[in-house]
């Protein structure tokens, strides 16, 4: 029964007695404790249905393992550079090393190595072999000198050959001079004889003065023939100084061409020894990189996790692990196994939060800003393949605006990690329509990132 006013103390004890005295009154009673829990139901319903418009962020549930976001951070397995016999481990399991560092002493098993002073013969090899080049290059300079040499006693020659064709030249001038001199002569004498002929015949002159004249005809006749000789001599001599040219050239460019067969026979030589050269050098400089090779060093700061081989004078092959070694201070990223189906709803620095391994926390679904012990995130890396295990990686680094609470110095390589990449904000009946029916979560966009409020 509804009470609408006060009672007072005789008005209750008539309702007592009335009560008392029909028991069909005494069973429509409603006891108290059924009243309360009325009002305690009413009031979940009414929270109940005010929690149904509060705001729900959607997420996506992934599992994955501590990394490193740099392949140069992540644990790597040192190799036996080359095939040896392992010699002296200067390291132990946990210790710390740095860049340059010697971990192990490698010798060498094949017998080709085996000469301690191998690295000094192949540098005096290659000394003998540099000592023969220059004596090869000094007799191609010799070379070129002889060559020099007879180009100029060539020149010279076919100068001093030109002055006698230039002097012989002057010379037949001179006697075609003299050889057309004698004809005068001797047509003047011809006509003096002609002249005396007449005069004797008509008993001027004596006979003695015709012999005259004729002895005087005779000679200028017998001169004209010597000129004529002398003439024919010099043109000759002149024709034979111009083909000693030809054969000035012919003799001196005949030897010119042996030396320069020797001087080619000489620079191949040479260009053989400089092969030779370049492919004792390299195997000298790969003597000296192998030789380094037996010293086994750090390839960066960091710790030496296991030894992949134990003991002393094990034999070793080309690549063979010899330890596992972590880098110092590696950029640390989370790889996460996502679904498939959820790759279309992720992108670029969305925001994740996440729960390692041995650190307690409590995430509630839909509300990351009260979390607890979880630490943020946003997505790196998004890998465009699947992988084999029909899941696509992706790869979280801390999130820039949370560097107050950074990820915890403890953490190492490997360790589980499970993560909540976080969606858009929806109202929380429709989170539970769309889990009932199976729906998508919602997107605005696929390219969009936002970043949630700070966890409280």
């Amino acid at each position: 029964m509804l009470e609408l006013s006060p009672e007072s103390p005789l008005e209750r004890r008539e309702k007592e007695a009335i009560n008392k005295q029909y028991l069909s009154l005494k069973t429509l009673y409603s006891p108290a404790s059924i009243k309360l829990l009325s009002y305690w139901l009413m009031g979940v319903c009414i929270l109940a249905f005010i929690v149904l418009f509060l705001p729900w962020q959607q997420n996506i549930r992934a599992m994955g393992e501590l990394t490193a976001l740099s392949p140069q951070d992540r644990p790597q397995i040192i190799p036996s550079p080359i095939d040896g016999r392992v010699d002296k481990w200067l390291v132990q399991e946990g210790s710390y090393v740095e860049e340059g560092e010697v971990l192990v002493v490698v010798s060498e098993i094949k017998d080709k190595f085996f000469d301690p002073k191998l690295i000094q013969r192949k540098e005096e090899v290659i000394g003998a072999k540099e000592d023969a080049i220059k004596a090869k290059k000094k007799k191609i300079d010799i070379y070129n000198q002889q060559i020099q040499l007879l180009r100029n006693g060539l020149a010279l020659k076919l100068r001093q050959n030109e002055n006698k064709i230039l002097q012989q030249t002057f010379k037949v001038e001179s006697d075609s001079l003299a050889w057309m001199a004698g004809i005068v002569d001797f047509e003047n004498a011809e006509r003096q004889y002609y002249s005396n002929q007449i005069l004797y015949d008509s008993g001027l002159v004596p006979l003695t003065y015709l012999e005259a004249s004729k002895s005087k005809r005779m000679k200028a006749e017998a001169k004209i023939l010597v000129q004529q000789k002398k003439l024919d001599v010099s043109r000759n001599e002149r024709k034979i100084l111009g083909l000693e040219n030809n054969a000035i050239q012919v003799s001196v460019l005949d030897k010119i061409a042996k030396i320069e067969s020797e001087q080619t026979a000489a620079i191949a030589e040479m260009a053989e020894a400089e092969g030779s050269l370049i492919k004792l050098r390299n195997e000298l400089s790969n003597l000296k990189i192998r030789a380094e090779y037996k010293n086994v060093r750090a390839p960066q700061n960091g710790y030496i996790i296991n030894a992949k081989k134990s003991g002393v004078g094990e034999t070793v092959k080309l690549g063979s692990p010899l330890l596992t070694f972590m880098p110092d201070k590696p950029s640390l990223a989370v790889a996460l196994e996502v679904d498939a189906k959820d790759v279309p709803f992720i992108g670029k620095n969305r925001h994740v939060r996440l729960q390692f391994e041995g650190w307690p926390a409590m995430q509630f679904d839909g509300r990351p800003d009260i979390a607890v012990g979880t630490f943020g995130g946003e997505i790196k890396v998004i890998d465009s393949v699947i992988g084999k295990n029909g899941k696509f990686r992706v790869l979280v680094t801390p999130d820039p605006l949370e560097m107050n609470e950074a990820w915890p110095s403890e953490l190492r390589m490997g360790l589980g990690v499970k993560a909540w990449i976080l969606l858009d904000e929806v109202p929380t009946w429709f989170e539970i329509w769309r889990q009932l029916n199976g729906f998508p979560p919602k997107q605005k966009s696929k390219d969009e990132a936002p970043k949630m409020a700070k966890k409280g």
